[in-house]
């Protein structure tokens, strides 16, 4: 899930045994008492194997293990009508139902072929990609081909998923590491757990597990095992020049919300309460809140606009309780015993599930009730896959919408809109602008000479239309539209820019085709519908800001519970 504001690490369980034997050790004894009489008859004690341990490796069904083998198509974000660069790579993934096959989503992204071997089976299987989830890094794969399944796997059996691994014990990551072409086992000690940045994605958090056994490039997608049973799935690590020996997997809970969310047939993704808060340790703070100084709440700061909370939450409430759970003055609720953050709860749910809350709004406890939906602006800042870019390209302009590929593609410096990059979800806004779109590009030709120096702007209008999506550049450019007084050309005003970027309409469509044929260029245009128009009550339905001041009187807030 997203984290809006500063989160603290989870308490979790440790499991700490201390043993004092001192009939184990004759020296001390000796010094202690005298010598005895006899020499006492020696007995051997059979010392029990550590609990939740891996104890052999050939108990292990590496038949259920496999490796996938991925052909790639990357987009080109610098040059969006090119195909892209082709690859492959290499990773594994374990059998978790029929013909259901569970790996990383970083393994599979971009695919354009994905093959399944089986251990001691040279034979490529052609697998496809059935459910997909980028903010957590899994995706379930299935042979395309049932009767090849049928017959290649008869009688493996799915290995069985576990639970949380408690400290300091010993688990074994199973996987195709750096390519090989034969399966390696590596054994760890469960180091750390602790919710963490997945890497994948760039801008989501989950409970991640450390573990010092080696992950390396192959391992991804793999099972991590103890007592036979899954209790992770290997999806990262540092290089050596960051850590050593520090890989991680994801847990059991991530693993099967995943499984749970897809069994409609479709992914949902992570739901978030999109609600930032501050934390309440301060005596005067409470006092002007009514608040008695019990070390209870927190203060809502703001409820996002594209929340679930906006229209109930209000700037200043105090979070008392989330689903009869006490929040502390830190921001943090106890459960089963430990200690966790508030968003443990949201970590549980499913996007439509509700989460009751009591409140302090203006001297008085109220409760209110809220569904939970995903929050879709902070994806401007999350890593994209599987997603052909989007761009307009006219008269050698190359028009792209703000995004986290497309400013690593320009190498985007412009402080300006690297302002809206870094503060599109916190500022809301996404309000005025759902799409950010960007000069990145010119391509030269005598029609467009000296007009370097606009690209990396925002652009605010062409031919007088304001442009808050993809969609309004192309309409604005192929359409009517022109800016009075100056209808013989195309003026395109940039944000910060007092004299507008112009070409002459006479020319700019003899110039387009020029352009068009000399860089090779086969379709001028690729724009999808931004995900943000599809949050109601927020833009009108031509996609303009629905600002509150606006609605009529009428309308009203949702219910709040009594």
């Amino acid at each position: 899930m997203r984290i809006p504001f500063v989160r603290s690490c989870h308490g979790l369980p440790v499991a700490s045994v201390f043993l004092l034997c001192l009939a184990g050790q004759p020296a001390l004894n000796a010094q202690l008492a005298p010598p005895p009489a006899a020499p006492a008859e020696k007995t051997e004690v059979e010392v029990p194997p550590p609990p939740s341990e891996q104890a052999d490796v050939s108990e292990i069904s590496f038949d259920a293990i496999v490796r996938v083998e991925v052909d790639t198509k990357m987009p080109n974000y610098r040059v969006p009508w090119n195909i892209g660069g082709m690859g492959n790579g290499v990773g594994t993934g374990f059998l978790v139902g029929p013909n259901r096959f569970l790996t990383n989503a970083h393994v599979v992204s971009n695919n354009r072929l994905i093959y399944i071997k089986k251990i001691d089976d040279p034979k490529p299987y052609e697998a496809k990609v059935l459910h997909v989830a980028h903010d957590c890094d899994l995706a379930l794969l299935e042979i395309q081909d049932h009767t090849e399944f049928s017959s290649s796997f008869k009688g493996v059996e799915p290995l069985k998923i576990g639970g949380i691994p408690k400290l300091n014990t010993t688990v074994i990551a199973v996987g195709y590491p750096i390519g090989g072409e034969r399966i390696s086992v590596t054994r760890g000690i469960v180091s750390r757990i602790d919710f963490r940045p997945y890497s994948h994605s760039g801008v989501d958090n989950h409970l991640s597990i450390q573990v010092d056994a080696a992950i390396n490039p192959g391992n991804s997608g793999g099972p991590v095992l103890q007592d036979n049973q899954v209790v992770g799935v290997a999806f990262q690590g540092y290089s050596g020049a960051v850590a050593q020996n520090t890989g991680y997997m994801i847990p059991v809970p991530v693993v099967e919300r995943f499984l749970k969310d897809i069994e409609d047939g479709h992914y949902d993704y992570y739901a978030d309460l999109a609600t930032q808060t501050m934390n309440l340790l301060n005596p005067a703070q409470r006092k002007a809140l009514g608040l008695p100084n019990d070390g209870v709440g927190v203060m809502v700061c703001m409820p996002d606009a594209a929340g679930p909370g906006a229209g109930i939450l209000e700037t200043e409430d105090v979070l008392l309780s989330i689903d009869g759970h006490v929040i502390a003055s830190d921001g943090f609720i106890e459960i089963e015993g430990e200690r966790v953050n508030l968003n443990e709860i949201i970590e549980r749910k499913f996007a439509g599930d509700k989460v009751e809350l009591e409140i302090w709004r203006k001297g008085k406890r109220e409760s209110v009730s809220i569904a939970l939906t995903r929050f879709i602006p902070y994806l401007i800042q999350a890593n994209i896959y599987d997603r052909q870019p989007s761009f307009v390209l006219f008269a050698g302009l190359q028009f792209q919408p703000l995004d986290r590929n497309m400013m690593a593609a320009h190498n985007i410096d412009d402080l300006s809109v690297r302002y809206f990059f870094s503060y599109f979800a916190s500022e809301e806004l996404y309000r005025e602008r759902p799409e950010v779109i960007v000069l990145t590009a010119v391509l030269p030709d005598s029609a467009n000479t000296h007009l370097e120096a606009y690209t990396q702007k925002v652009v605010d209008s062409i031919n007088g239309k304001k442009i808050r999506t993809l969609q309004d550049v192309f309409d604005a450019l192929h359409g009517d539209a022109s800016e009075k007084g100056h209808e013989d050309f195309h003026v395109i005003r940039c944000l910060g820019e007092g004299r507008p970027l112009v070409i002459e309409r006479a020319i700019a469509e003899e110039a387009h085709k020029r352009i068009m044929a000399k860089y090779n260029v086969n379709f001028d245009h690729y724009i999808e519908k931004p995900e943000i128009l599809s949050v109601e009550g927020l833009f009108r339905p031509d996609g303009t800001p629905e600002h509150p001041e606006e609605k009529e009187a009428g309308d009203s807030k949702p219910e709040k519970k009594q």
